[in-house]
């Protein structure tokens, strides 16, 4: 059994695997090769790591310029952390939630409590009402009383709130959130995949608003309470970062960044790994970057892979400001606004100091930091080909909208803009199903895999279990054939 074990770590470490990108996913692949001794290399086309996840300092202060935070669900992305030894670090957001603005008359309201995607459990609560008036509710209220029979499967979420629940719920509930969370129309979204579970229970419970009462009352009972579904870093998700890339320089993997892939091709039963006038060769290969250049690498060798993706994803800009706004404190419109789309030219605003604690520390009393997104799936941000200091003036201009505080560019202490090209929300209408086909294609190629947002979802908790399930993949066959 020594031996067998002897000779089974003498084949991992004479394994070489190449690593293609430098994000999460990619950092996260790299570690479980390295767990086992093969001997790997990341190659990242930029001068950093972390891919959506971004760090800077603004007017002083280290900030999350992209991600800053994870879903607690699965619990994988809070045991890497815990193996990482940041568990000590993990912080909760203020709970006070996030607003709605865009509503009639220019007017903003907290966004109700509970609630799936925005669907409420009872249009006629005070919360909700305040939100879609009374007209609203009452139409609303009509789903209780449709016939059971009239409930089929539905595979678009605007079209099933729009029939069951009416326009108000839909475009000032729904589509706030939709447009915050996944930059994405209601009607592109596939219930199922959102919120799994809501079409089963709506034929169950005769109506939306009695699905959605039952899996929230389902999900207190399991101890989830509202606010606890995310968590984040003191001091920013940018150390989970800088904690992996410490891990794998401890465990020998070679992490270059500022190193471009200019082609990916086969060489014998391995693989050719062009940089620049050099080559890696590897025995093994995950892509993990974004999906342009990724299908770019992987469709001259994956049988019916096209080299481009079906359809664009959003592209978004992320405005941090630094303010000299003590006037913002009180956090007047508690985390964050949501807006109804176009309402506003930002899509959203998270108000950072007050959600997390740790930047209230860090800015002190006159400080306040604000984040605003602007970009949805379907169309440019607004902020495409301004100047930078246009973009600051249009995030100064629009913070102060959706916060319904007056603010002048000279309270503007420092900014920073974060330009990122998603992948298409995982929730899509129909990418699941082309998804698995495009991971069946790759899987039928021999020692070569494909991780990242555009396969897994975006978000840490969908990128982090499916980059170490993607690797494990391909160790085994690599290892035991």
């Amino acid at each position: 059994m020594t031996a067998d074990v002897g000779s089974l770590f003498e084949h991992a470490h004479a394994t070489r695997v190449a690593v293609i990108g430098g994000g999460i996913a990619g950092l996260v692949a790299a570690r479980e090769f390295a767990k086992v001794g093969m001997t790997v290399t990341l190659l990242e086309a930029t001068d950093r790591l972390g891919g959506a996840i971004r760090s800077g300092e603004v007017d002083g202060i280290a900030l999350d310029l992209g991600a800053e935070s994870f879903a607690t669900r699965g619990g994988h992305v809070r045991r890497l952390i815990d193996e990482l030894g940041l568990g000590d670090a993990v912080v909760e957001p203020n709970r006070a939630g996030a607003w709605v603005a865009g509503l009639p008359g220019g007017k903003a309201a907290p966004l109700p409590k509970g609630g799936i995607l925005g669907i409420p459990a009872n249009p006629f609560a005070e919360d909700v009402r305040r939100v879609i008036g009374w007209a609203g509710a009452w139409r609303a209220y009509l789903d209780r009383l449709r016939p059971p029979l009239t409930i089929g499967h539905e595979r678009s979420l605007g079209r099933l709130v729009r029939s069951r629940l009416g326009s108000a719920v839909l475009d000032r509930l729904v589509a706030p959130v939709t447009s915050g969370v996944y930059s994405a129309r209601p009607d592109d979204i596939d219930p199922d995949i959102a919120a799994p579970g809501l079409n089963a229970a709506l034929t169950r419970a005769g109506s939306l608003t009695g699905a959605v009462a039952e899996l929230t009352a389902a999900r207190s009972g399991e101890g989830k309470a509202p606010g606890a579904a995310v968590q984040g870093l003191a001091g920013g998700i940018g150390r989970l970062v800088d904690a992996l890339a410490a891990s794998l320089r401890e465990q020998g993997v070679d992490l270059r960044t500022t190193t471009p892939v200019a082609s990916l091709d086969r060489a014998g039963g391995g693989w050719r790994i062009r940089v620049g006038e050099e080559t890696v060769e590897a025995d093994v290969v995950i892509v993990a970057t974004e999906e342009s250049a990724a299908r770019a690498l992987l469709a001259p060798h994956v049988p019916g892979l096209a080299a481009e993706p079906p359809a664009p994803g959003p592209v978004v800009h992320v405005v941090t400001l630094v303010l000299d706004a003590p006037e913002l404190a009180a956090a007047p419109r508690g985390t964050g606004v949501l807006t109804v789309p176009g309402a506003f030219r930002a899509k959203a605003l998270t108000h950072a100091s007050a959600k997390w604690s740790w930047i209230a520390e860090r800015a002190g009393s006159r400080r306040q930091v604000v984040r605003v997104s602007f970009g949805a799936q379907g169309e440019a941000p607004v902020t495409d080909g301004m100047a930078d200091d246009e973009i600051a003036a249009l995030a100064v201009e629009e913070a102060s909208a959706l916060l319904g505080v007056p603010l002048k560019r000279a309270q503007l202490r420092g900014f920073a803009i974060a330009r990122f090209a998603q992948s298409q929300p995982a929730a899509t209408i129909g990418l699941r199903e082309a998804t698995e086909r495009t991971r069946e294609a790759i899987r039928s190629v021999p020692s070569l895999g494909a991780a990242g947002a555009w396969l897994a979802g975006t978000g840490l908790a969908q990128v982090v279990p499916d980059a170490a399930e993607e690797a494990d993949r391909v160790r085994r066959g690599a290892l035991f054939g």
